[in-house]
């Protein structure tokens, strides 16, 4: 039964069912310190204090391995330092090219630019699609004159083109 809600980035979201609040601990869009709510709750719980939940988080903690015992001391050797753009076109420097600070831990979304931007045509969906609620019915309601229909039309262009590059909960849009 779908009678879940929590508070996200974008205000209450729901209802949900269970899986969903589990998927979402899971894809990192719900938090321990996320407000959830569900019927015959008397008011809003931080999710890690909802016993329903814990195995959900649980499949999220890292496994923490102890370090290796010290062996003979000898130098380390040195690895090569590797330059290369970030996002936003800073420089950052790594001796492992596979741990980019730009990429580490970023949630994918299930949506699709494409869809967004062709979406688009019709006035506000395309955001409605990616998650822009606020915004697609602003579009929407801007559509009874003229400006909103542009404005959409336009809005699509940039979706596609890689202006927007997160959906409205927080995941990055696939290339």
């Amino acid at each position: 039964m779908a009678d879940w809600y929590y508070i996200g980035h974008y205000g209450q979201l729901g209802p949900l069912t269970l899986e969903q609040v589990e998927e979402l601990i899971q894809g990192g869009v719900i938090a321990r310190d996320t407000y959830v709510w569900r019927h015959g709750f008397a008011d809003w719980q931080i999710a890690e204090r909802v016993g329903e939940l814990d195995g959900a988080f649980q499949l999220i903690d890292p496994i923490i391995v102890p370090p290796p015992p010290p062996g003979p001391r000898t130098a380390p050797v040195p690895q090569p330092a590797i330059v290369r753009p970030a996002v936003g076109g800073a420089l950052y420097m790594t001796a492992n090219p596979d741990l980019n600070p730009a990429t580490y831990g970023v949630v994918r979304s299930d949506r699709s630019r494409a869809v967004a931007g062709l979406l688009q045509v019709f006035p506000g969906v395309g955001r409605m699609y990616l998650g822009y609620w606020a915004h697609g019915v602003l579009q929407l309601v801007f559509s009874m004159c003229a400006i909103g229909v542009f404005w959409s039309w336009i809005d699509g262009l940039i979706i596609l083109a890689g202006g927007v590059k997160l959906d409205g909960y927080g995941r990055r849009l696939p290339e």
